[in-house]
Parts: C-alpha cells; sequence; structure tokens
C-alpha cells in the first residue's frame, strides 16, 4: 500500500427538502499500518472537538498497480 487517508463526513446542515447536506475533511499520511480500531479512537477524538454532527467515517487507501503477465 502506498498511501492511506482517513476521511471524516461530517453533516452540516439541511437543505430546503430537509435532506442533510455532508461536508467532508480529509486527514492524509495515515500509517498504512493503522487499523480500523485505531483510526475510529481518532476520529471520535476529533469529533469530539468539532460542532457538526459525524456521519461516516471512510479510510481512503491508494495502492500501486502493478502489470502482472498472464
Amino acid at each position: 500500500m502506498k498511501d492511506s487517508q482517513l476521511r471524516i463526513v461530517y453533516v452540516v446542515g439541511s437543505d430546503e427538502n430537509g435532506e442533510p447536506i455532508f461536508k467532508n475533511k480529509n486527514y492524509n499520511n495515515v500509517k498504512t499500518e493503522a487499523v480500523a480500531d485505531q483510526l475510529f479512537a481518532v476520529a471520535q477524538a476529533i469529533a469530539s472537538l468539532q460542532q457538526h454532527t459525524v456521519d461516516h467515517l471512510e479510510r481512503n487507501n491508494t495502492r500501486f498497480i502493478e502489470n502482472v503477465p498472464e
């Protein structure tokens, strides 16, 4: 794995139809060895400092694609 990123998706309000409006906050340079429980704990700590509610968390990993001979 090349890189890893933590994304916290917040609900920042609602539109005229009552549908939620989301805002993403990305944290780059996450250790590729970090496990989901560690990321969840960090996200909880960050979220406790925010005024908006967390909708969900995402982990985005970047991997190299290598040419594999057939």
